[in-house]
């Protein structure tokens, strides 16, 4: 099972393994109150289609296909894997600073990642 959470909502036991997938840390957060097994910076979007994209909702298409591209890099693939591995074991939840809880990277990696789920089955 794959959630996800705002890093800025208080972790439960529910959220089983939690990792952040974003590039930057989240303002104003100590790395003891995040309670996540690890900081998946290498998922995150680039630096340059993070910006481009600003959590602008008018971009949301076009960021969702260039995201893509750059998870499908071999590196990017083989923790891509790992985590649905982990998935299907168990709970893994993504977590992610955002405000907008439909538009942003971690939306993209849990539809990858369900994918990957289905792809195995």
């Amino acid at each position: 099972m794959i959630r996800l959470k705002r890093a800025y909502d208080p972790p439960s036991p529910e959220d089983g393994e939690r990792y952040l997938v974003d590039r930057l840390w989240p303002r104003g957060i100590a790395k003891d109150d995040l309670q996540i097994v690890a900081w998946l910076r290498d998922l995150a979007p680039s630096d340059g289609l993070r910006r481009w994209f600003g959590h602008d909702p008018a971009r949301w298409g076009e960021f969702q296909a260039r995201y893509r591209e750059e998870l499908a890099a071999a590196e990017r693939q083989a923790l891509l894997r790992e985590l649905a591995r982990k998935a299907r074991d168990g709970t893994v939840t993504l977590v992610y600073a955002a405000q907008d809880r439909e538009h942003n990277n971690a939306v993209v990696i849990k539809a990858v990642l369900e994918e990957l789920m289905g792809e195995a089955s």
